[in-house]
């Protein structure tokens, strides 16, 4: 592919704004925009012409069918195709109307919707997001969509995420002005993300059925080597993977989706793609997008791509590190110092309304990364911990500091890096260090929440993270309309909230008990984050704001702990199933084969007693794993005589199975250091982290 190739193909199967300025008429191209600034209703014939636009571009892109792409509550996107083409007479022509394009009609009682549909309240809508771009995937047009029920709830996670846009836009276009900011007439959210994830070999993994069924694997000893000598990060990229981010780069230019890092992550086996930054409803979509086409094109390589925050015991799980920042319709990054930060008040506003928000409610920011799978990443040794703080520097924390105590605020200078080296320059260096232990670190103009789980869908933190701003944003511009200063404001703000703020190691036991002594949260699990939800005065928040309505935050407090318990029954269910109908026969099958050796010796007349002893051993890991099966299938059942509700399932699952689960888990991970390779039926760690 030469140079000209790489860049026309950038977008090619993407219905981008400059494709519809392309194809429709200008009056209707204006229309189109003035809807969109105005945050009006698309006129009917608006869309009619977009729609007949869209439907040939898409046929001249080889699409014979049509879908409406949502995100349900499953934390998945959803797609009914239907066909362009409609009977006519003894023909057919291709219909495609702006009703069409506008709305959709999915059945709304087969997804998660937390007691907002029953079975027989079926019908749901889903509705066109004219914000973010449609695109032809696999023979089919993909119009990106909103998805409500009948009576008009949201049951997906872009209409919220949506919704706090406009929050944010609006607290923002309320303050800025009073710290001297004019012509600010929207703000929005911009957002990069970076995905981690594994590949191994399908040979390996389709003879896992732990990771076929859960993503993760339930059991597996150790391999003799893991990630101690560091030499897989940055580390040269194996010939097959590589071949596999080369296909995986060419796929998401041509949808735009401007992937611009690759490399090898700190495990074996672990690596991440980064994209740039673009407006924060776009890169949700990208990123659901991005991972369907991961997945799809390991495969076409003779490999599988695990998302799964966990897939393996012992080395780094994956995140999803979420760089946040704030950006006006003028191209002010609110999040963004400057040459001088101490001078710079709308940047001071922001950061202070920020770490009041994260402080205020650090449990919902908690709660929007919680899933089963991510509680076995957050506070391990490679991801952040489940206690939320702020990470700003040495630099920042000196303008707080001299604002917080009254202090004239010192020009802050920039250092120069030198190595030391004669034939090597050296060069300007970031007046900040970086804090890989810190969920939520400031790195130089944006935030970096590190708390996001890989297999996590961005649209629910960023939704928090929005709304949250826009909150602070309009206690800040309410204090300063009723007469006081907006630096003022800013010290009591940083005064009262700089408890948030933790510079250390994010890691240590000492973090821990200090983030106890102020009085910070430690949410280490999904059942205790997701409490939240019932917090009035989360709640009232919320729904002040125009994000979830009560009777949706009930919703999804339903929703998220059927998912987790949900998640849990299908791991426990797999890991016995493993452990009676593949484990423990072929444990049991090695037994017998060396206690009969074991005869043989002694019939000879030659001292057994050192096999005798391996007998023992592994016939007593056997027995104790034969009774913790059954431990195991006994809280399972249990759980499904229980009349308790959602919560009190959640408390059963956590308590009961999981710690049943991790206790057999233990048993059989010793056993399989015991037995033959040759015997042992699933593949090893050393099979799929080296594998490829």
């Amino acid at each position: 592919m030469n140079i000209n190739e790489l860049l026309e193909d950038y977008g090619c199967l993407t219905f981008s704004d400059d494709v519809m300025k392309e194809r429709i008429p200008k009056s209707i191209y204006k229309a189109f925009h003035e809807s969109l600034d105005k945050g009006e209703p698309l006129a009917k014939e608006t869309a009619t012409v977009i729609a007949n636009a869209m439907k040939i571009w898409a046929v001249e892109h080889g699409a014979t069918h049509f879908t409406h792409w949502f995100m349900p509550m499953t934390g998945l996107t959803a797609e009914k195709h239907d066909a362009f083409l409609e009977p006519d007479g003894n023909k057919a022509v291709l219909e495609f109307s702006g009703k069409t394009l506008r709305k959709g009609e999915p059945d709304a009682s087969s997804f998660p919707s937390g007691g907002l549909r029953a079975t027989f309240e079926a019908r749901g809508y889903t509705a066109w997001d004219c914000t973010s771009p449609a695109f032809v995937k696999d023979g089919s047009l993909y119009i990106p969509t909103l998805f409500c029920s009948y009576t008009g709830e949201a049951l997906d996670k872009k209409t919220p995420l949506l919704k706090s846009v406009d929050a944010l836009s609006r607290a923002s276009c309320r303050l800025l002005p009073l710290l001297g900011l004019e012509g600010v007439t929207h703000v929005s959210a911009s957002v990069g993300s970076e995905q981690e994830y594994f590949l191994v070999a399908d040979e390996f993994y389709q003879k896992r059925m732990d990771l076929k069924l859960t993503g993760r694997t339930l059991y597996g000893a150790r391999a003799p080597k893991g990630q101690e000598l560091e030499d897989h990060y940055f580390g040269s990229i194996k010939r097959k993977v590589a071949a596999f981010m080369k296909d995986l780069d060419n796929e998401l230019w041509k949808y735009g989706i401007p992937s611009k890092t690759k490399h090898n992550e700190a495990a074996p086996a672990q690596h991440e793609v980064a994209c740039v930054y673009r407006n924060v409803n776009i890169t949700s979509d990208n990123n659901h997008l991005l991972m369907q086409l991961m997945q799809d094109i390991a495969k076409r390589h003779g490999l599988r791509c695990l998302l799964h925050e966990k897939p393996f015991e012992g080395v780094n799980g994956s995140g999803k590190h979420n760089n946040w920042s704030v950006v006006t319709n003028t191209g002010i990054n609110l999040f963004d110092p400057g040459q001088r930060p101490e001078r710079n008040l709308p940047f001071l506003a922001a950061l202070a309304c920020t770490i009041k928000a994260v402080d205020e409610y650090a449990d919902l920011l908690r709660m929007s990364t919680a899933s089963a799978g991510n509680d076995h990443r957050l506070g391990a040794n490679e991801a952040p911990p489940a206690i939320i703080s702020m990470f700003l520097g040495e630099e920042l924390d000196k303008v707080i500091n001299a604002i917080i105590d009254g202090k004239e605020l010192e020009e802050i200078t920039t250092g120069r890096f030198q190595t030391g080296v004669s034939v090597v320059p050296d060069f300007s260096k970031d007046n900040t260090d970086r804090n890989r232990t810190s969920p939520f670190a400031f790195t130089g103009n944006k935030f970096e929440f590190r708390a996001v789980g890989s297999a996590q869908s961005i649209a629910g933190p960023n939704t928090i993270l929005n709304t949250i701003l826009a909150e602070e944003m309009e206690q800040m511009a309410k204090a300063i309309e009723g007469g006081k200063k907006p630096l003022e404001v800013i010290k009591e703000f940083l005064t009262n909230h700089r408890r948030i703020i933790f510079n250390g190691d994010g890691y240590s036991a000492e973090w821990e008990k200090e983030a106890e002594r102020r009085g910070l949260l430690n949410n280490k699990n999904t059942v205790d984050a997701m409490k939240c939800l019932k917090d009035e005065k989360n709640i009232e928040m919320l729904d002040r704001q125009g994000v979830y309505s009560k009777v949706e935050l009930a919703s999804r407090y339903e929703i998220l702990l059927e998912n987790y318990n949900k998640a849990i029954r299908v791991e426990a269910l797999t890991a016995l199933k493993m452990a009676r109908n593949e484990i423990y026969p072929a444990a049991l099958h090695y037994l017998r084969d060396i206690t009969k050796t074991a005869l043989d010796v002694k019939a000879t007349g030659v001292d057994n007693a050192f096999m005798v002893e391996d007998v023992k051993e592994l016939s007593e890991l056997l027995s104790v794993m034969k009774e913790q099966m059954k431990v195991l299938e006994k809280e399972i059942d249990n759980i499904s005589i229980c009349e308790c509700d959602v919560m009190g399932q959640a408390l059963l699952w956590r308590d009961k199975v999981f710690v049943s689960m991790n206790t057999l888990r233990k048993t059989v991970d010793i056993i399989e250091t015991k037995v033959d390779e040759d015997y042992w039926p699933i593949p090893s760690y050393v099979d799929l982290l080296f594998g490829i």
